[in-house]
């Protein structure tokens, strides 16, 4: 399983660099589902993953000139204090609501991603650009709203929020489509390590399965900004959607006792599950010593 989630973590960058955004969607189902980490250890992974993914991406933009800096550190700035505060307010949360929170997240971006693939394949069909929205400037109080709500959401569930950062980049600061995208990545970064700091002291982070699986999605990312001139982004964005509207309804699923208890945490297994699981636990432990013992020192 070890060997399975870090080849996924391929995946992560892949996202980022192909589509610009959806990195965070896949990790912290990687992490709790696949590698066998805990909702929380999983959210705050996500974000230091995240971060460093994105800050890689968003250097290939700035060497483009396609990152606003001013945009990014106002807007980033204020996205911030509603980041550190969603981690913090995370600590009252039960692990399984903040993965139905997620799970929601991941609907509502599969709803957006796949509406603008079947747009662009449209028009690509007509042979025709996609029309630029008129930007306009709204007040700050709007912005600052806008910035606050995208970082609580990043800190609570871990997101970095690109599908909803990016539009509001658009239309209420009034930056090109370009400069959104490579703007929103800086502001993801910088949203994802103020969130990843308030976790740290609550979860125990593994700082060398982080450290590798972080690197392969480092690796992920610069793979798919080379391949974005040789496919799809339309049938791209339709493909990723339809993962994603999968992977939801499965967090659902798996939360299915929680989301019936109104968040609360599941209710303990039948003696028959336990046996199962401490099964799957003892392969798992036996192909990965280290992340065995790392569920141990927990204990």
């Amino acid at each position: 399983m070890p060997i399975i989630g870090f080849s996924l973590a391929a995946l992560i960058g892949l996202s980022l660099g192909l589509l610009g955004g959806g990195g965070s969607i896949i990790t912290v189902p990687i992490l709790v589902y696949v590698l066998g980490f805990g909702a929380k250890e999983s959210i705050a992974m996500g974000l230091a993953v995240v971060g460093v993914t994105s800050l890689f991406g968003a250097a290939g933009h700035w060497r483009k000139g396609n990152v606003q800096l001013r945009a990014a550190l106002v807007f980033g700035a204020v996205a911030m204090v509603g980041t550190y505060a969603g981690a913090r307010l995370s600590v009252f949360v039960s692990g399984a609501l903040q993965l139905l929170l997620f799970a929601t997240v991941m609907l509502v971006a599969a709803f957006f991603m796949f509406r603008n693939g079947r747009k662009e394949a449209a028009l690509a069909a007509r042979k025709e650009s996609a029309p630029v929205p008129e930007p306009r400037k709204a007040s700050f109080p709007v912005m600052a709203l806008a910035a606050l709500g995208v970082g609580g959401l990043t800190g609570l569930v871990g997101v970095g929020g690109g599908f909803l950062i990016v539009p509001a980049l658009v239309l209420l600061v009034g930056l090109p489509m370009k400069q959104a995208v490579g703007t929103s990545l800086l502001v993801i970064a910088l949203n994802s390590f103020v969130g990843f700091a308030g976790y740290l002291g609550h979860v125990q982070v593994p700082w060398l399965y982080l450290g590798i699986f972080t690197a392969i999605a480092v690796a992920g990312i610069l793979i798919g900004t080379w391949a974005t001139h040789y496919v799809s982004q339309a049938a791209l964005k339709r493909a990723f959607s339809l993962f994603l509207v999968v992977m939801g309804a499965f967090i659902m699923f798996k939360n299915r006792e929680a989301l019936a208890r109104g968040g609360d945490e599941p209710a303990p297994r039948s003696s028959h599950t336990s046996s199962k699981r401490e099964q799957s636990g003892a392969l798992r432990g036996a192909l990965s010593p280290p992340l065995q013992q790392h569920r141990q020192d927990k204990q």
